[in-house]
């Protein structure tokens, strides 16, 4: 189990950046002696000799796009290497431990995995049988692993360059982008989000020495901005603040990107100029939706009123806001998506909303707390195999139709390079045509091809 390449840590998907979920488990390994090998297959083809020389597969699965593509991982890795063990570990792993058991997987492990992936080796490596704790193996229930960690250095020597990756995207210029996190988990219970059911509310705060010692190494490699991947930085403002003073004070001229809630954005609104100071562009902030509504059904914690307040206060402390939307609930009427995209154009959003979102349909996956409210079980279908997640109808069928138009309408168009104002129009006109009424006035001729867009990531936002 100590030589190179017996133990394999894929990655499948992270949103476009060089794969931390990898990372970390590698430098927790190495730090015990093992020489795993690295593959992400986001930006490399699947290498079936590394799945046929390992005797751990170990397989990440953070969201719900690298679950699926992980599942394909391990029915290659069964053909080529049958003896191999195979674990899936990540947010989406205990969530579907049931359907992974189904499908080649001989372990799973969620919540802080990177610890009890090293005790699963070291019991492999004795070749003992006896349960672990954090780890689920079939005909046990899956609990997820919440206790604070001794955090090394993330390992990325064996990860393909961060050329690869995601850039930024400002003033017509592209530069490299580090990813690292400085907590891990979310305080809070969004309904629709896959975080509660595995964190329970719980955060943890890596220490600063180790989040700029990535940032160092990374920025040695080429990087020029920074984005913090936590759920939500500002969960632990003082801890959120030191971190982004020490890259200041140490990089002045690197900039960096944020995910926070809106309430966090005016609970904390007297800090966003300092961000703002240190270097920070934007914010992506989960709006999720304008209907108040759909807000309470998902139990956001802000209001319409609260997303207006925290574009205005972003704008005003010198950071774009980057709101992100989930297009189609059972709760949203055509006239709520109608004003939703009006409200874009009228704000002049449309640049800070990746398209992809306009086709977006609330994703329930195994686990999810959604699955326990009366509102949504009026709606609720059979779990279904191919998507990983729980079918449900809208009570007004045009807006099934138009979720499908518009999400097969959006592909195509980006497939294509469509510009967003052109793509925007042509979602527009798809709600208009679902409400019989005439198609607004277009904005493509209006915004022009010279506007000054937004900072933003070349990864579209997905999950």
């Amino acid at each position: 189990m100590r030589e190179a390449g017996d133990i394999l840590l894929v990655a499948c998907y992270e949103l476009g950046h060089q794969p931390l979920a990898v990372a970390w488990p590698a430098a927790f390994l190495e730090r015990a002696g093992y020489r795993p090998a690295l593959m992400d297959i986001s930006v490399e083809p699947v290498d079936a000799q590394k799945l046929a020389r390992a005797r751990v597969i170990a397989i990440s699965v953070p969201m719900h796009t690298a679950l699926r593509l992980g599942v394909e991982v391990a029915a290659r890795a069964r053909a080529v290497n049958p003896g191999a063990h195979v674990c899936f570990f990540g947010l989406y792993a205990t969530l579907n431990a049931d359907f992974l058991f189904a499908h080649g997987a001989d372990s799973v492990i969620g919540g802080e995995a990177e610890a009890p992936l090293l005790t699963l080796i070291e019991a492999l490596e004795r070749e003992d049988a006896a349960p672990l704790p954090a780890v689920t193996r079939p005909g046990r229930p899956a609990a997820p692993h919440l206790k604070r960690l001794d955090f090394p250095v993330p390992s990325r020597a064996g990860l393909p360059s961060i050329k690869k990756y995601a850039h930024l995207e400002r003033d017509g210029r592209m530069e490299l982008v580090a990813y690292v996190e400085a907590s891990r988990g979310c305080l809070h219970r969004c309904l629709h989000c896959p975080i509660p059911p595995v964190y329970g509310g719980r955060f943890f705060a890596v220490p600063r020495e180790i989040v700029l010692a990535d940032v160092r190494q990374q920025i040695e490699a080429g990087a020029r901005h920074v984005t913090f991947g936590d759920p939500d930085f500002l969960n632990g403002p003082t801890h959120a603040l030191a971190v982004a003073r020490a890259l200041h004070a140490e990089w002045p001229d690197v900039t960096f990107d944020v995910t926070a809630k809106i309430e966090h954005l005016l609970r904390h609104r007297a800090h966003l100029p300092e961000l703002a100071r240190a270097g920070c562009l934007f914010i992506v902030s989960a709006a999720e939706s304008l209907s108040d509504t759909v807000l309470a059904h998902l139990e956001k914690g802000h209001t319409r009123a609260d997303i207006v307040t925290a574009l205005e206060t972003t704008r005003q402390a010198g950071i774009a806001l980057r709101p992100t939307w989930v297009a189609f609930t059972p709760w949203t009427t055509l006239d709520d998506h109608r004003a939703w995209l009006d409200f874009l154009a009228e704000r002049g959003l449309i640049d800070s909303v990746d398209p992809v979102q306009y086709g977006l349909r609330l994703l329930v996956p195994p686990g999810s707390l959604l699955l326990e409210t009366a509102a949504f079980r009026l709606h609720l279908g059979a779990l279904e195999e191919e998507t990983l997640s729980y079918r449900w109808t809208h009570p007004d069928p045009r807006m099934d139709t138009l979720q499908a138009e518009t999400a097969h309408a959006v592909a195509e168009a980006v497939e294509a390079s469509q510009d967003a104002p052109a793509i925007f129009d042509r979602v527009r006109a798809l709600a208009a045509t679902a409400a019989g009424v005439a198609a607004p006035a277009p904005v493509a001729g209006e915004m022009g091809k010279g506007r000054k867009r937004p900072p933003r990531l070349t990864e579209a936002w997905f999950c």
